[in-house]
């Protein structure tokens, strides 16, 4: 079992099923399991269904080709696992003994037989015309090679789902899936943010009209790409060999980044997750917005508020005149994380006090004065003082100059510690003529329950006032043709994952330091470039911007939006996110 080093060889099975034929399948499956257990791969992940293939009209036309986990089909594969000592993920179709109910599931065996199964929680439309909503959470399986949990598809687009396997101590996500490119987009971030491997198994042809895209992949808990399979761009390109796709994982990588932030979770914070609020929600926006947006990137002045403010007046007024010049206005300004003062590392507490605002103080009625002036919303980064407290806070000016929204950044970096309070609020904020707005601020973004509320709470937009300098997230490494309309160089993948999973567009202010390689990088992450709906755009990492955005909020027409994924939470599941 290669336990001489802290390495060993995984294998991504990309194998496409003939429908309506599981015996076969099982038979073909089992020689490319084997050929990849021979070459050495002691953890083998097969594609979602792939036993019996994929499209099933309801429970009668699948009823012939769903097994028992342990069954069968396991005891099949039992044999191979141990006589290569090696770990094997089948996706298949599942009947519950006792209840006679259909899953979509993943079986785990391992040298010594069957281990555990999951039945996939989130799923898509095809399969809930005969399979249950899985009922056994995200377990997660000590063995020899690290502790493993399964995630099948439809989760990724859920944060949760992975969410769940990293608090609960695993080490590897296994992830069948039959992708046409959304659900393999995110695998990275999903990696990267929690400390995870993630071994990802696809198809690369086409089932009754779905077109399956390859790019089976490996990625690191460091959001790095391993390996990855051929991306597979048309129906017309399909292929229907197998192919498998190895990799290495190193143990030495199960303590990392991702999992070191697990520690800085705020379970007390996040209990808003349980919330299901659907179909039925009042507070939620009911028109779509058009919103013309400026992204200030800037170079922010240390400790000096007014030449801030000065070089902010003048980015506004240049902004708004331009525009109006083209027949356009101006709907919304966003800013950098203490946009007033810059970070203040190092610098004295009694210092830091002298500098902090009330939201009342003079710095603060001239951002409000601004918004009132050129008829614009205004979020603002600052650093905020009351009483003897002190916080990393921002607000939302409306267009009359009055604050409408006030967030206190919950998670707070190790210099901030030092000296803010962490804040407790998690919220969204209505607006006239913008829709709603949710607000929180640089290194929460690394903690998806933050903007997981956001979307509970039905925000069309989340504005992320930021300082970033390389701490989290990694830039999409992924195939760029997966995705229709091609993301721009240097896209977060942090950032993008909010956009994506939440159904909200994103804005993104952060600040730039020019003698610094790291930060900037500021923009609009969309909510299905993938598909084409829309365009993220994203600023240099060196220069100040004035980024220019258009978009439509809601997007209620759209194949997936909002209200949809809202619909899809099994939050009976989430628990273990607000206990630990």
């Amino acid at each position: 079992m290669n336990t001489n080093n802290n390495s060993f060889k995984v294998a991504c099975i990309q194998f496409n099923p003939v429908l309506n034929e599981r015996e076969k399948n099982i038979k073909a499956l089992f020689a490319v399991i084997e050929e990849a257990a021979q070459q050495g791969a002691k953890l083998i992940i097969t594609p979602e269904m792939a036993t019996t293939g994929y499209y099933y009209k309801d429970r009668k036309a699948i009823a012939s080709f769903v097994d028992l986990i342990p069954g069968h089909t396991t005891a099949f594969f039992e044999s191979l696992a141990k006589s290569y000592k090696t770990f094997i993920v089948i996706g298949m179709p599942e009947q519950d003994s006792e209840t006679g109910l259909y899953y979509n599931s993943a079986a785990l065996i391992g040298p010594d037989g069957y281990i555990g199964k999951y039945r996939k929680i989130h799923l898509w439309e095809s399969e809930a015309h005969w399979a249950a909503i899985g009922d056994l959470g995200v377990p997660v399986f000590e063995t020899e090679i690290g502790n493993i949990a399964i995630n099948i598809c439809m989760d990724s687009v859920f944060f949760e789902s992975a969410r769940l396997a990293a608090v609960q101590g695993a080490n590897i996500l296994a992830f069948p899936t039959n992708s046409s490119s959304q659900t393999i987009s995110l695998l990275q971030d999903r990696a990267e943010t929690n400390g995870l491997y993630v071994v990802s198994a696809n198809r690369s042809n086409c089932e009754n009209g779905h077109h399956m895209v390859g790019a089976s992949a490996i990625w690191s808990p460091l959001g790095e790409k391993v390996a990855e399979a051929p991306y597979i761009p048309t129906p017309e390109q399909s292929v229907h060999e197998p192919l498998i796709l190895f990799g290495t994982i190193n143990k030495d990588l199960y303590q990392n980044p991702g999992k070191e932030r697990l520690r800085e979770r705020r379970p007390e914070n996040y209990r808003e997750l349980m919330l299901y609020i659907a179909p039925w929600d009042f507070t939620k926006s009911t028109v779509t917005e058009k919103i013309t947006a400026a992204i200030f990137q800037t170079e922010i002045v240390p400790l000096d508020k007014k030449q801030n403010l000065a070089k902010h007046k003048q980015l506004i007024e240049e902004t708004v005149t331009n525009l109006r010049q083209k027949g356009n206005k101006l709907d919304l300004v966003v800013f950098p994380e203490l946009a007033m003062t810059g970070t203040v590392a190092g610098i004295p507490i009694e210092e830091i006090m002298g500098l902090a605002e009330t939201v009342n103080d003079i710095f603060i009625k001239q951002y409000r004065d601004l918004a009132k002036r050129w008829n614009i919303h205004i979020v603002l980064g600052f650093l905020e003082k009351e009483k003897s407290l002190l916080y990393n806070s921002a607000i939302v000016i409306d267009e009359f100059g009055e604050v409408i929204g006030h967030y206190r950044k919950i998670h707070l970096n190790e210099e901030e510690k030092r000296w803010a309070t962490p804040g407790e609020k998690i919220e969204v904020f209505d607006t006239n003529s913008i829709g709603r707005i949710g607000i929180m601020i640089g290194n929460d973004a690394a903690f998806p329950e933050v903007s997981g509320i956001l979307a509970v709470k039905r925000a069309d937009t989340i504005i992320i006032p930021s300082n970033w300098y390389g701490e989290f997230g990694k830039e999409r490494e992924i195939n760029k043709n997966v995705s229709v309309n091609l993301y721009p160089e240097g896209a977060l993948t942090t950032w993008d994952a909010i956009a994506l999973g939440n159904q909200a567009y994103v804005l993104v202010a952060n600040s730039i330091k020019k003698e610094g390689t790291v930060g900037g990088r500021s923009g609009m992450y969309t909510i299905d470039p993938l598909y084409g709906l829309d365009q993220p755009v994203i600023a240099t990492n060196n220069n100040e911007e004035s980024l220019i955005v258009n978009y439509e909020t809601l997007q209620s027409d759209w194949w997936i939006n909002q209200e949809k994924v809202i619909a899809l939470r099994q939050t009976r599941d989430y628990k273990p996110l607000v206990l630990f």
